[in-house]
């Protein structure tokens, strides 16, 4: 059953439509979430540097760490660490920290570097300087002005958490360095919460879950009903088919839709070929129906003279017997012939001279006058014989006195003139003289024995030998057949 169903065009489209449509969602939905992702870490990178450098920017001016503005923001965690990674001054609710590269996340907490080394007085001394220095007192000289330092114009950004009144939560965190000339390096640390960008990225790809599968269930359902209207004249094309297979009634037609599409074109082309069937069919029961009419007439008087001879030797007609005979020889090889070209057979590529055959074939026939160049062409030399001898015979019939050959090369084409001073051809009659069994009334009158076969056999030569041949009026009044062979290269 599975095999079945994939065996269907319409299955396939819709499964082909379905992965295509999954896969451009997949993509254009990373897209979208690593661009929304982006943006909104873009943003908090630029709220947190805005922060960090507000910061450093009132540190350099030398204004004591209890004055900072930045550190009194409740819902943004501050640092200013030194170089020695200690964390001399933090926002006042911050209580856990990572991602800013310090060890603790206020100045003084246990385990941290901020308290000092217990085992170097002299680290004492200066942890407690630099305690005074973080509580804003004691300082040198309160009317000296403040020592400036100067802001780095580079901001690092790292990713961490922070822990405020006792809520965690991810921040994006930016690191500006200032430098003093007497007090070393500091950082100032800021974040900026990542919250929203979370619940924008949290949001999108629930939204992408749930959508994505509706719409791949949408457009494999609009496919499959798509595909099944558009495919169902091909199975009424289908079905009218096997009913022709079944009736073996070639008049019939398939369907034609009215939609001028390739369905339609499919089903045009069918009753194209149903009709070039039928013809050929058709054809064919008229040639079997008249080579049997035309043997019957042969058989049937030497039968009779047979008879009469076996009964009475002394009355049988041995010429006309033997005319008979001929006559069947002759249509026995003109119907093997037709059979051959019918069936496809190759003129083969042997090269010679056409106007040497030409003479050939004239040579010995009574009133016949030939004028022929050499001409080389390619194809069957018994063949293009054979039609030589057929439009001479042909001529020689009609013509009252004379007959005139010439063979002359024009371009690429080897012709061959076959013209006689008889009445001619009428005009309305000079294709009908090239079907098979055809033979005008004139001709029947005069015709001893012909078949209408010989100009039906020379044509078929001429075309399997990609040439062609016509028949106009002579310039002495009578029948001009043109023969036209593409010439040897």
């Amino acid at each position: 059953m599975t095999r079945r169903w994939f065996g269907s065009v319409r299955s396939r489209a819709t499964l082909a439509a379905t992965l295509v449509v999954a896969v451009a969602l997949l993509a254009a939905g990373a897209a979208v979430l690593l661009s929304l992702r982006s943006d909104l870490t873009g943003q908090a990178e630029s709220e947190a540097a805005s922060a960090a450098r507000a910061v450093a920017v009132e540190l350099s001016d030398g204004r004591p760490y209890d004055k900072l503005t930045g550190l009194d923001e409740d819902d943004r965690p501050v640092q200013i660490v030194d170089e020695r990674g200690r964390v001399v001054a933090a926002s006042e609710d911050l209580e856990r920290v990572t991602g800013t590269g310090a060890d603790t996340a206020r100045p003084g907490d246990p385990g941290g570097r901020a308290g000092g080394d217990a085992d170097d007085d002299t680290d004492d001394s200066d942890d407690a300087n630099d305690s005074d220095d973080a509580n804003g007192s004691d300082g040198p000289d309160d009317d000296a002005p403040a020592p400036r330092g100067e802001v780095d114009s580079d901001t690092d950004f790292s990713t961490g958490t922070a822990t405020i009144d006792g809520t965690t939560a991810d921040y994006r965190f930016a690191a500006v360095e200032v430098e003093f000339e007497d007090r070393g390096k500091f950082t100032v640390y800021a974040g900026a919460p990542l919250a929203a960008e979370r619940s924008a990225v949290g949001t999108a790809t629930t939204a992408m879950l749930i959508g994505f599968p509706l719409l791949l269930a949408v457009v494999a359902g609009a496919t499959w009903l798509v595909t099944r209207r558009a495919l169902s004249p091909v199975e009424g094309i289908r079905r009218e088919m096997a009913a022709i297979t079944a009736s073996e009634d070639l008049a019939r037609r398939v369907p034609v839709p009215a939609t001028h599409d390739e369905v339609a074109r499919l089903a045009l082309t069918t009753n194209e070929t149903l009709a070039a069937l039928e013809s050929s069919v058709e054809r064919q029961r008229r040639f079997v129906a008249d080579a049997s009419h035309e043997l019957r007439s042969p058989i049937a008087s030497l039968r009779t003279q047979l008879e009469v001879g076996a009964a009475h030797p002394e009355l049988l007609d041995l010429d006309g017997a033997v005319t008979d005979t001929v006559r069947l020889q002759t249509l026995a090889a003109d119907l093997l012939l037709l059979a051959r070209l019918d069936a496809g057979e190759r003129p083969g590529d042997a090269r010679f001279d056409l106007g040497a055959l030409a003479r050939e074939h004239a040579e010995g026939r009574a009133g016949v006058t030939v004028t022929a160049d050499e001409v080389p062409v390619a194809g069957s030399r018994a063949q293009v014989g054979r039609v030589l001898t057929n439009l001479l015979d042909n001529a020689r019939r009609h013509a009252r006195s004379a007959v005139t050959v010439g063979v002359r090369a024009e371009g690429e084409w080897a012709v061959v003139a076959v013209a006689d001073d008889g009445d001619g051809v009428p005009e309305a009659d000079r294709e009908h003289i090239f079907e098979r069994f055809v033979r005008l009334d004139e001709a029947r009158s005069r015709d001893d024995g012909g078949a209408g076969l010989g100009l039906a056999i020379a044509r078929d030569v001429a075309v399997r030998h990609g040439g062609t041949l016509t028949v106009g009026r002579a310039p002495a009044g009578g029948a001009l057949f043109e023969l036209r062979l593409p010439r040897a290269r």
